[in-house]
């Protein structure tokens, strides 16, 4: 019975082996991650004639070098919950704190807690793979977010009023026209030195080309707006031309990079089992579709259906102490958050599609609704009924 506590950190970690009772077999030593060093350990680990677990916390990316390796080599190891650990370390009146100090007490932690350990199950590739362009896309979603809140204060100092014109962004990232339009045109300065005939004659020009409406009603309210608009951004500077056109380059392709990944996404979650019966779900459409199979992950490392509401955070502990006992509980939040925001978008678009009153989370939804609860707390409550659901459907799927 030896634990081999790894406090992980960028490019190297440090290393303690404890047996029961404190028994110190190796004082702690740092190692980098490189194939030697990794090489080096493993043997270690492996020399030892007893039953030997590692025991890590999830650091991000860093802990994967060694996670990978260790896995290649047939080590049991356990990833800890970073919350887990922290509680677990804090529980001294002293706080002193060293790499050397941490690599000892998660080695500790590994023999207190020996036969709770899970050794550690890669998902399928397929799966690593959903994850990781999943969260990619969230990082290219929040830079387009700021890429729109960056044209839309331009455009109020070029063009106000431009933006509920047009309608604004589209929601499949193949077309946007605002910023098209906003890069041909940039000012009312430009529109209105045009002269109206000229420029409703350039916008439909315009407009067939990039695969528009070409709506000359359209056109003349646009000359109007021009007309009656007070820009506080000067048109003669060459400066204002320039932020305008590159914050459209930026948006457009921001726009680009998500429609990709995306693309990737439905391919590759359209080669697994479950992907139909997830898409056939009502609320899961195209976009949501992988990126809920993306954070969700290979289903079977869940026990139940409970482990994954767990997983999302949804559950509500019991809290009881003498004779009393809560009943009113707030979720836990101790989870994955990106998967709740999945899921409340899924939420969102159930209610808007409204589908037949037998589909039971939809019929959930509006109990809750119907006895009072918020909406935002009658969504959640439905989200966690979805969830049990999506469990034993998929399940099902990939065992049959």
């Amino acid at each position: 019975m030896i634990s081999v506590g790894i406090d992980v950190s960028k490019g190297k970690s440090t290393v303690c082996i404890l047996k029961p009772y404190g028994e110190l077999l190796q004082r702690p030593f740092e190692i980098m991650h490189t194939v030697e060093d990794l090489t080096a350990l493993a043997k270690t680990i492996k020399h030892f004639n007893e039953e030997t677990r590692v025991v890590l916390e999830a650091t991000g990316y860093y802990h994967l070098p060694v996670l990978e390796f260790m896995k290649e080599n047939d080590i049991f190891v356990s990833v800890v919950n970073p919350l887990v650990m922290k509680k677990y370390i804090n529980v001294s009146l002293r706080k002193a704190k060293t790499d050397k100090i941490d690599a000892a007490k998660i080695a500790k932690f590994g023999l207190d807690h020996w036969f709770d350990l899970t050794d550690y199950r890669p998902d399928e590739k397929i799966y690593e793979e959903l994850k990781i362009l999943g969260r990619q896309y969230l990082q290219f979603m929040g830079m387009y977010i700021k890429g729109k809140i960056t044209l839309t204060c331009i455009l109020d100092r070029t063009m106000p009023g431009i933006k509920d014109l047009l309608k604004s962004y589209s929601d499949d990232f193949s077309h946007n026209k605002i910023g098209e339009f906003a890069f041909r045109f940039c000012h009312y300065d430009l529109i209105t030195n045009k002269g109206e005939k000229h420029f409703v004659g350039e916008y439909v020009k315009w407009a067939n080309k990039k695969g528009y409406h070409a709506n000359e009603k359209k056109a003349h309210q646009i000359y109007a707006l021009a007309q009656t608009g007070i820009p506080t951004l000067p048109s003669s500077t060459p400066s204002t031309k320039m932020l305008v056109q590159e914050a459209v380059k930026v948006l457009l392709q921001t726009e680009k990079s998500l429609h990709i990944i995306l693309a990737r996404m439905n391919e590759l979650a359209k080669s697994l089992k479950e992907y139909k019966v997830v898409r056939a779900m009502p609320g899961v459409g195209d976009k949501l579709a992988p990126r809920l199979i993306a954070e969700i992950g290979d289903i079977r490392r869940f026990r139940n259906g409970s482990s994954l509401i767990a997983y999302a955070g949804l559950d509500a502990p019991p809290y009881e102490s003498g004779n009393f006992t809560a009943t009113k509980r707030k979720i836990s939040k101790r989870g994955s958050s990106i998967l709740r925001k999945t899921g409340y978008e899924i939420m969102k678009c159930l209610k808007t599609v409204k589908p037949a009153y037998d589909n039971a989370v939809y019929r959930y939804i509006l109990k809750k609704e119907s006895e009072g609860k918020p909406k935002k707390v009658a969504k959640i409550a439905g989200l966690n009924k979805f969830l049990r659901i999506y469990y034993t459907r998929v399940k099902e799927t990939i065992a049959g």
